[in-house]
């Protein structure tokens, strides 16, 4: 179940090129899909997506911010991809939450669950921010966070931190 439930969510999490047939998984979010005119939808991801920075897909970014670390969390991600014997393009960061998800769907559970769950604090505050939002996506950010084991406190409480303080800050050349 959880191979069709990372399909299902990573096609939810890419940017809305059609009415996506997500096979009943998600049935809330496909709910949204079918009674949302697909321009709507589209602006509804940017707007969610691309404009409010705690609601980024980019699981690295809520570690590392825009800072030199990240490029090393980076790289992890791909190495990941690349022992699975899957090609890496430079279409979208490895770290996309859809394109984890899709490695995933694609056979490497065990290896895309160590990265999620690595970043669990990240996706903890995504889900608490769409959900705030009352966003459509919460509810599949919500299905993933389901299929991960318990986060802990410490988890929990990492979620917390980057809540209040946000991503790390980097200030190079002042």
């Amino acid at each position: 179940m959880s191979r069709v439930l990372h399909k299902a969510a990573s096609i939810a999490l890419s940017y809305p090129e059609s009415r996506a047939v997500l096979w009943g998984v998600l049935p809330e979010f496909e709910s949204y899909l079918e009674r949302t005119p697909l321009s709507v939808a589209q602006a509804h991801y940017v707007e969610t997506f691309d404009m409010r920075k705690r609601c980024c897909l980019y699981l690295t970014y809520y570690t590392h911010g825009d800072t030199r670390r990240r490029g090393v969390a980076l790289l992890k991600f791909r190495q990941a991809y690349q022992r699975a014997g899957l090609v890496v393009t430079d279409e979208e960061l490895p770290d996309h939450l859809a394109v984890v998800l899709e490695f995933s769907a694609a056979g490497n559970y065990d290896a895309a669950m160590e990265l999620l769950v690595a970043h669990r604090a990240g996706l903890e505050l995504l889900w608490q921010a769409l959900d705030g939002l009352g966003s459509p996506y919460a509810s599949v950010v919500g299905a993933v966070r389901a299929a991960l084991p318990r986060p802990g406190p410490a988890d929990l409480a990492a979620a917390r931190a980057l809540a209040q303080e946000g991503p790390p800050v980097e200030m190079v050349g002042i």
